[in-house]
C-alpha cells in the first residue's frame, strides 16, 4: 500500500495495511496542501474537526515533502491534545493509550515527515502491530493516498455516536481509543 505522510492518517489506511501487510509512504513527492499530510479529522461532541500541524514558510513552494519544516510560533500541539482528550476522554481505550502517545506527539520535531513518522510508529507500537513503514526509493506517482484502500471501515462504537450517528473517515486515533486492539479485528 502506497500513502502520503500524514499526520494521524485516516483509520482505513491502518485497516489497509494491516491487511497489506506492507505500508509505504511516498517520499519523493513535493509538498501539497489539502489531504492528510499535515491534517487529521477527529470526533468531537459538536462533529467532526480537522486539526492541522502549522507549517514553516516553504510550504506553497512546491518543497520535498520531506524538507517540510513544523512551525512553532504557537502552542498547538497543546491545543490538539485538548482537543484529542475531549474527544475521546470517555473513550474505552483513552486511559490505556494516551499518556503514551501524548508523549511522543509532545514531541519537537523540526520536520512534518519525522514527526508524522514518529507518531505513526507510536500506533503501531502501541496495538503491537508487526507493520513496517517503508519510504519510496524513488517518484513512484502522484496518487499516493488517492486510492479506496481495502473494504469501508465497518461501523464500530464511537463516543458521539448517539448524536452524529457513525461518522467515516476519521483518523485512527478514533479507532485506537474506541476499539484498542480491537482494531486488528476490523
Amino acid at each position: 500500500m502506497l500513502t502520503t505522510t500524514a499526520y494521524f492518517p485516516p483509520l482505513s489506511w491502518f485497516l489497509a495495511a494491516i491487511e497489506g501487510g506492507r505500508w509505504t509512504w511516498e517520499a519523493h513527492e513535493n509538498y501539497q496542501k489539502g489531504g492528510f499530510r499535515n491534517r487529521c479529522r477527529i470526533a468531537t461532541a459538536n462533529g467532526p474537526l480537522l486539526l492541522s500541524v502549522p507549517l514553516a514558510g516553504g510550504k506553497h513552494q512546491q518543497m520535498p515533502v520531506r524538507e517540510v519544516h513544523i512551525s512553532y510560533l504557537t502552542d498547538w500541539q497543546r491545543q490538539h491534545e485538548q482537543a484529542i482528550r475531549s474527544a475521546y476522554g470517555r473513550a474505552p481505550y483513552f486511559e490505556h493509550y494516551a499518556d503514551e502517545l501524548f508523549a511522543v506527539a509532545g514531541e519537537h520535531h523540526e520536520r512534518l515527515w519525522e514527526y508524522n513518522l514518529a507518531t505513526t510508529r507510536c500506533i503501531l507500537q502501541l496495538l503491537q502491530l508487526p507493520l513496517t513503514i517503508t519510504a519510496t526509493d524513488a517518484f513512484m506517482g502522484g496518487d499516493a493516498g488517492a486510492g479506496n484502500f481495502g473494504k469501508a471501515v465497518r461501523p464500530y462504537r464511537q463516543v458521539f455516536e448517539e448524536r452524529h450517528g457513525f461518522i467515516e473517515g476519521l483518523s485512527v486515533l478514533d479507532g485506537l481509543f474506541c476499539l484498542g486492539p480491537e482494531i486488528v479485528a476490523r
